[in-house]
């Protein structure tokens, strides 16, 4: 119910730049989409202020570490702590805004950030390295179609006899099994 103008959008902690609006559901990772917002900040930034350059890239790699499942709770807090640092110091409007996605995922999806690093799992099951396929047994025709289509061949299972089941090991999660399967036997998360 809010009107799509400057004032509005500035009173909800948004804004309005080059007049583009991005929607996203409950399939978007809103670390990811932090991430992704912030990598292309620093590939962006001109490079004369120290905040701007060299902040953006720790943040930058703060997000890849929680992404990728290596990221711990005081991330959260450095991550925050930076952000706020670099939107008041930095000397151009791309360094003053760059923080902003960061702050504001953190603000209205602090419940995702804390799945990728309390529980490693990423809640839309778009971060690669937190995804975990597993085949559901009353759902398994034991067809075999998901082991032919891994090209590790990490899926094992008899045909008509067993049901398959994956090597989450030595899984690359490339999704093919699932895409593979008839059945809607296999899931992500």
């Amino acid at each position: 119910d809010t009107p799509i103008d400057y004032d509005n959008l500035i009173a909800l902690g948004s804004m309005m730049g080059s007049g583009g609006m991005i929607v996203m559901d409950e399939d978007n990772c809103m670390v990811d989409i932090a991430r992704f917002f912030l990598d292309f900040t620093v590939e962006e930034s001109c490079g004369k202020c120290t905040p701007c350059r060299e902040g953006t890239k720790r943040m930058l790699e703060m997000l890849e570490k929680i992404t990728e499942g290596n990221g711990e709770v005081e991330d959260l807090e450095k991550l925050e702590r930076l952000a706020k640092t670099i939107k008041a110091t930095s000397l151009c409007g791309l360094g003053q805004t760059a923080p902003n996605p960061v702050l504001s995922t953190l603000r209205y999806f602090r419940d995702e950030y804390e799945a990728h690093v309390n529980d490693k799992k990423c809640p839309a099951g778009v971060c690669q390295a937190l995804l975990e396929y597993k085949v559901i047994a009353d759902l398994c025709k034991k067809c075999g179609i998901c082991a032919k289509k891994c090209p590790v061949n990490c899926i094992s299972g008899e045909k008509g006899k067993e049901v398959y089941v994956i090597n989450t090991e030595e899984c690359i999660k490339c999704g093919a099994c699932l895409s593979a399967c008839p059945f809607k036997a296999i899931i992500k998360g």
